[in-house]
C-alpha cells in the first residue's frame, strides 16, 4: 500500500472483505498478505488518514495499491516538534504544513514564495534572486531554516535580509512545516521566532516488480519576468536499494511591476557602462526594474539502502548556485542626486548538503527508535560594489564550512513518549576583502567582511516529554541545554581595533510545557509556554560592513546571548461538520536583544570606511522587546466540491531605544492574510483568490525604517510609509490523464504596483503562469 500523491509505504492499513469475516493488516514496509482473499472479492481498504478505497481483488494490478490522503485528516502528522512522528492533536505548538499537492498548485518561483502563499509567513525581498521570511515579529538569525533535518543556520546568518532559503528547490519539496513561535528545545540557537522545515525527495523502494523506474518532467513560463524554469527527477526502487535524482534550472528575467500604484517605485533610469564610462540611460519601459535578472541551478541526489525491517541507511546530497545576482535596493539609491552606485550585485550564492542518516527500531530499555545523522555543508556567499563613476569594485567574499553530528532517540512508555538526543555543531568561517581597479586590474587587499579562520561551536543535550493524560488531553514538556564556544581573531596590519580576539564561551538552558485538550467534538484548546535563545555568532561579533550610506558596523566581542519567553492559547472551533474557526493569540518577551546601535571606537564615534566619513555602529545587547500578535483562520466545506479557507494574521511590537523609549519593532509585519475560494470536482481544481496587506503608517514604522525613504511610497506630508495593498488570482489545475497535469494561473489580475512591506522591489504585476507536469 502506498499514498498516492508521494509513493511513501503506508503502514498498519486495514483490509477486509464485505462480510468482515477476512482481515490483513500491513507492515511497516507497507506489505499485506491478501492470499486468504479470493479473486472475485471486493476488499476495503482502510487508514487512519486516507480515504477508504473498495476494489475487487483481481482489479489489483502489479499487487500495487494507491490510497488517497483524506482531504479532512490532512497534516495530522507533524515531524517537526520532536523530529519522529507525532500526531497533530497531541502537540501544543502551533503547526503550518505544506505538501507537494501545495507546490503544484501554487506553482512557486522560490521557496520564500511558497512559504509567502501560506498566509501565516511574511516575505521580505531585497531583490528578485531573494525571500527573508519573518514569523511572529521575528527574522534574519532569529527564525531557523532546517533541511531534511540539519540546520541551514550558519554562523555568519546575519541580522539584515537573509536569501538562504531560495537555494533551496521547491520542485523537491515533497513535505514542509512551518513552526510558529519558539524551536529552541529541538533545534538550539536562532529558533526564536520560528521554524521552517523542508523534508525533500525520498528514495522509494520496488514493491512488487524487482526494479521500479518513476519520476517527473515539469516545466514552467511565467511572464512578468519571462521566467523559464525546467525540472526533471527520476526514482529507481529496488527491494533493499532506492535511488532518487532531481534537477531543475530557472532562468529569471528583469521583473516587471505593475501599472496601479505609487510613482515612487518606478525605475525611470539606470546605471550602465559604454565604452569605459559609467552612464545614466533612460529606461524605456519604467514598469522593467532594471537590473533584476538572474539563473539557478539545483540538483539533488539521494540513496537510500534498508537491508532489513531493523535498519536502513541514506545519504543525501544537496548543490545549489545562483549567477551574480543584482541588489536591486542598492541600485537606485541616489547621492546629491544622482545614482549613487554603478554596480552592486551578490556573486553566485552556492550551497552544498550531504547527510547521512542512520536510522535503527529497537525494542529495549533504552530506546523504541533511534536516529543517528551526519551532516556536512558548504556556503559561499559574495558582495562587490561600485560606486558610480569611480573605478574602485569592492569585494568581499566568505565560505562557511558546516559540520553536525545528531544522535535522536524515541523511547514509548504506556501513554507516554520520551524523545531525547545530543547535538554537535562545528563552523568554521574563511572570508577575504579586497578591492579592484576595473581599469588597470590591479587588487590590493582590503578588510574582510568577518574575521578570517574564525570558528562558532555548539554542543546540545536535550529531552522531551510527552504523556497523555487522558484520550483527548496531552501534556508536552522539555528541557535543552546549549554551550556555545566562539573564536575570532583579527590580524593586526588589516583592523585598528581596541582588540585582538572575540573569544565566548557561555551556556543557555530553555524549557517548554504545553497542553492540547480536544475538550469535545466542538472545541480544541493548545496552550504553550517556552524559552528560547540566540547565541551571538560571527557575524554578531566580528562582522565590519555599510549599513546604510554613511554608517558602517564594527565589531562588538563582548555580546552575550540575547532570551525570549513566549506565551500562546489556540482555540479551534468546529460548530459543524463543514465549518472550521482557528484563532491563536501569542506573546513574546525579548531580552537582552543584540540590536545595531551607534558605537565607539577607541573613543571615535567616526571612521573613514571604503572612502566615506561613516558614523560608528556596533551590534549589542541594548534592547529589550515585546512581541505580541493574533492569528486566525476559518474554513467553510460548502459542498464536497466547493470550499472556502481564510488566514489572517496580526503582529505588534516594540523594542526599547538607547533613551529608554520605546519604537514600533522592525521584524512586526502589517496585518497580512490570503482567503481562497477552491471548486475541485474529478480532474478539474480551480481556485479564486486574493492576497493583501495592511498600511504601516510613517509613525508606525521602526526608527530605522523611517530613515530609509528610498523603499517606501511617499505620504502627503512627503514622509515615507508602507501602502496597504491587494491582488485578486485565479489558479487552475487539470488532470490530462494519470501521466499529464497542466496549471494555469493569473496572478494580480487587476495589475497592481506594490512593494511588501520593508522590500527593495516591487512585486510582479499581472502574471501569466503556464505549467505543466508529465509523470511516468
Amino acid at each position: 500500500m502506498l499514498d498516492s500523491a508521494t509513493e511513501e509505504p503506508l503502514s498498519n492499513v486495514m483490509i477486509f472483505n464485505a462480510e468482515k469475516t477476512k482481515t490483513s493488516l500491513s507492515n511497516f514496509e507497507g506489505r499485506a498478505d491478501i492470499s486468504k482473499f479470493d479473486s472475485t472479492e471486493e476488499l476495503f481498504f482502510q487508514h487512519i488518514s486516507h480515504e477508504v478505497l473498495k476494489i475487487k481483488k483481481s482489479a489489483i494490478k502489479n499487487q500495487i495499491v494507491y490510497l488517497q490522503e483524506d482531504q479532512n485528516k490532512l497534516d495530522q502528522v507533524v515531524l517537526s516538534v520532536a523530529k519522529f512522528q507525532l500526531q497533530k492533536d497531541e502537540i501544543p505548538q502551533k503547526i503550518v504544513s505544506i505538501d507537494k499537492e501545495d507546490v503544484l498548485l501554487n506553482s512557486p518561483q522560490t521557496s520564500a514564495d511558497l512559504l509567502e502563499s501560506t498566509g501565516k509567513v511574511f516575505v521580505q525581498k531585497s531583490q528578485l534572486g531573494g525571500g527573508s521570511p519573518m514569523i511572529r515579529g521575528f527574522a534574519t538569525n532569529r527564525v531557523l531554516i532546517s533541511v531534511d533535518g540539519v540546520r541551514m543556520n550558519t554562523a555568519i546568518f546575519r541580522s539584515g535580509n537573509l536569501q538562504n532559503v531560495i537555494n533551496i528547490d521547491p520542485l523537491t519539496i515533497e513535505r514542509a512545516e512551518v513552526i510558529l513561535g519558539p524551536g529552541s528545545m529541538v533545534y538550539g540557537s536562532d529558533a526564536i521566532g520560528g521554524v521552517m522545515n523542508f523534508y525533500t525527495l525520498k528514495p522509494r523502494f520496488s514493491f512488487g516488480a524487482e526494479t521500479s523506474v518513476s519520476g517527473n518532467f515539469y516545466g514552467r513560463y511565467s511572464s512578468a519576468n519571462n521566467e523559464q524554469t525546467l525540472h526533471a527527477d527520476v526514482n529507481l526502487g529496488r527491494r533493499n536499494w532506492a535511488f532518487q535524482t532531481s534537477i531543475s534550472y530557472s532562468d529569471f528575467d528583469d521583473l516587471k511591476m505593475g501599472k496601479h500604484g505609487s510613482d515612487s517605485y518606478l525605475r525611470t533610469e539606470y546605471a550602465a557602462r559604454e565604452n569605459g564610462e559609467d552612464v545614466i540611460l533612460k529606461n524605456e519601459d519604467p514598469l522593467i526594474q532594471k537590473p533584476t535578472g538572474y539563473t539557478q541551478l539545483s540538483l539533488l541526489e539521494k540513496v537510500k539502502y534498508m537491508p532489513n525491517e531493523t535498519w536502513n541507511f541514506s545519504l543525501g546530497l544537496i548543490y545549489s548556485e545562483t549567477s551574480d545576482v543584482p541588489r536591486y535596493d542598492r541600485l537606485y539609491r541616489r547621492r546629491n542626486d544622482q545614482l549613487r552606485s554603478a554596480e552592486w550585485y551578490y556573486g553566485p550564492q552556492r550551497w552544498f548538503l550531504g547527510d547521512f542518516k542512520i536510522n535503527k527500531k529497537g525494542n529495549g530499555d533504552v530506546y523504541d527508535k533511534a536516529q543517528f545523522t551526519l551532516a556536512y555543508q558548504f556556503f559561499e556567499e559574495s558582495r562587490h560594489d561600485r560606486d558610480f563613476g569611480k573605478e574602485i569594485l569592492f569585494n568581499t567574499k566568505e565560505n562557511v564550512g558546516a559540520y553536525s553530528a545528531n544522535l535522536d532517540f524515541e523511547k514509548t512508555f504506556g501513554g507516554s513518549k520520551l524523545f531525547y538526543g545530543v547535538e554537535y555543531v562545528n563552523n568554521q568561517v574563511n572570508s577575504e576583502g579586497y578591492q579592484e581597479n576595473i581599469n588597470s586590474g590591479s587588487r590590493q587587499q582590503t578588510v574582510s567582511r568577518y574575521p578570517d579562520n574564525s570558528s562558532w561551536q555548539s554542543l546540545a543535550a536535550y529531552a522531551t516529554y510527552q504523556l497523555q493524560i487522558q484520550e483527548a488531553l496531552n501534556f508536552q514538556s522539555g528541557l535543552r541545554y546549549n554551550h556555545i564556544l566562539l573564536d575570532a581573531q583579527f590580524e593586526e596590519n588589516l583592523y585598528d581595533f581596541p582588540f585582538r580576539d572575540a573569544d565566548i564561551n557561555t551556556g543557555a538552558l530553555t524549557a517548554s510545557a504545553g497542553i492540547n485538550w480536544k475538550q469535545n467534538r466542538f472545541l480544541q484548546w493548545r496552550v504553550n509556554a517556552s524559552t528560547a535563545f540566540r547565541a551571538p555568532n560571527i557575524d554578531d561579533v566580528g562582522k565590519i560592513f555599510d549599513s546604510e550610506p554613511g554608517s558602517v558596523v564594527v565589531p562588538n566581542p563582548d555580546l552575550k546571548p540575547e532570551y525570549a519567553y513566549n506565551a500562546e492559547v489556540g482555540v479551534n472551533w468546529t460548530p459543524a461538520e463543514n465549518i472550521r474557526f482557528g484563532l491563536t493569540g501569542f506573546y513574546t518577551w525579548l531580552e537582552e536583544a543584540m540590536v545595531r546601535r551607534d558605537f565607539n571606537l577607541n573613543g571615535k564615534t567616526e571612521i573613514d570606511y571604503q572612502g566615506e566619513a561613516s558614523n560608528v555602529q556596533a551590534i549589542q545587547n541594548a534592547s529589550n522587546a515585546h512581541v505580541y500578535g493574533v492569528e486566525g483562520s476559518v474554513e467553510v466545506d460548502f459542498s464536497v466540491a466547493l470550499r472556502m479557507a481564510s488566514k489572517i494574521s496580526f503582529t505588534d511590537g516594540e523594542e526599547e531605544l538607547d533613551d529608554g523609549s520605546s519604537a514600533p519593532l522592525r521584524h512586526a509585519a502589517p496585518i497580512f492574510g490570503n482567503t481562497h475560494l477552491i471548486w475541485h470536482k474529478k480532474k478539474l481544481k480551480l481556485d479564486l483568490f486574493a492576497e493583501y496587506n495592511g498600511e504601516i503608517s510613517y509613525t508606525d514604522l521602526a526608527t530605522s525604517e523611517q530613515g530609509k525613504a528610498y523603499l517606501y511610497a511617499i505620504d502627503a506630508n512627503g514622509n515615507p510609509y508602507s501602502p496597504s495593498w491587494y491582488t485578486l488570482n485565479l489558479t487552475g489545475q487539470y488532470d490530462l490523464d494519470e501521466n499529464w497535469l497542466l496549471s494555469v494561473s493569473l496572478e494580480n489580475i487587476t495589475d497592481q504596483r506594490y512593494r511588501t512591506y520593508s522590500s527593495g522591489i516591487a512585486a510582479a504585476g499581472r502574471n501569466l503562469i503556464i505549467s505543466a507536469r508529465f509523470r511516468f
